[in-house]
């Protein structure tokens, strides 16, 4: 499984202000994530990000080379992108597009299928897996025991009724 060297973080929904300001809804566990980053990529092209703040649960950016608010509309619901190498996970982390596609095993080793989806319908998300049957899994210590994205599993311990 290859991984990319750049992954979507967010879309620009609207202008902010009259600088050149966005408005970024971000793709990620936080806004602050994204106002961290040093540049956001737009059509493969790299624009610093010259200031970014957190404003009701989005990213206000000011972008290089967007200097008024005509040349921030022409961004509006362009999806933005950040480099792999910008990102200072903390150890034991990872992208959810790096595990979408790993095999699923139990704490036997026994193959369940293959992680196809990964639902947020509240603060906690759920795993679908792929197999002989669909099995929807919280992904939780409880059940998500061990994510080894070198080797390409993830263990898991089910309970009846799963």
């Amino acid at each position: 499984m290859s991984k990319t060297d750049y992954l979507e973080c967010g879309k620009i929904v609207n202008t902010h202000g009259i600088r050149g300001e966005v408005k970024i809804v971000p793709w990620a566990d936080s806004p602050e994530f994204v106002c961290g980053l040093p540049a956001l990529y737009l059509d493969g092209k790299r624009l610093a990000v010259r200031s970014a703040r957190v404003h009701k649960g989005n990213v206000i950016a000011l972008l290089e080379g967007v200097d008024d608010v005509n040349a921030a509309m022409l961004l509006k619901n362009k999806v933005v992108s950040m480099a792999r190498e910008d990102a200072d996970l903390p150890e034991g982390s990872f992208f959810l597009s790096d595990i979408i596609g790993l095999r699923v095993i139990d704490e036997e080793g026994r193959e369940l299928g293959t992680l196809k989806e990964i639902l947020s319908p509240s603060l906690q998300q759920v795993y679908v897996v792929e197999g002989e049957r669909e099995i929807l899994i919280p992904a939780v210590p409880q059940f998500i025991l061990e994510t080894n994205t070198e080797d390409g599993y993830i263990k898991v311990r089910l309970i009846d009724g799963m």
